[in-house]
């Protein structure tokens, strides 16, 4: 997990895709952080990408970065654990000015079972399932 997340990390953004109804939407997104050894991601409750994850928790995301990409693909549990939340938020303090883990809005989501594959146009694909 922890080779995910630097990966992630180290892109500083990576892009999420979502399905609403029948048409996939893709954003950017820059959070990833380990809480109690899960992949957890940040988003806000009032946004589209909520409700579409709310409505198929099904998600994918993938980065890019020196000639190697990521894909991780799983589902997604919301956690609205003020602890969970409290721990996003204080390895991202940028965050703080538009969320706090005591409001109706911040939003901290986990993968289950997911599977990781990094890429490379000079290695195999190593894959990783969680």
């Amino acid at each position: 997990m922890e080779e995910v997340q630097k990966f992630l990390k180290d892109c500083g953004v990576y892009y999420l895709a979502t399905v609403e109804g029948d048409q996939p939407r893709v954003r950017p997104f820059g959070t990833a952080e380990i809480f109690e050894g899960k992949l957890y991601i940040q988003t806000g409750k009032s946004k589209n990408v909520s409700k579409q994850i709310a409505a198929n928790n099904k998600v994918e995301l993938c980065a890019f970065k020196d000639g190697s990409w990521i894909r991780v693909a799983g589902t997604l549990i919301r956690d609205d654990r003020v602890e969970a939340k409290k721990d996003m938020l204080d390895k991202n303090p940028s965050l703080r000015g538009m969320y706090n883990e005591l409001d109706d809005n911040t939003e901290v989501l986990y993968f289950e079972k997911g599977i990781v594959t990094i890429y490379s146009f000079t290695n195999p694909p190593k894959v990783i399932e969680f």
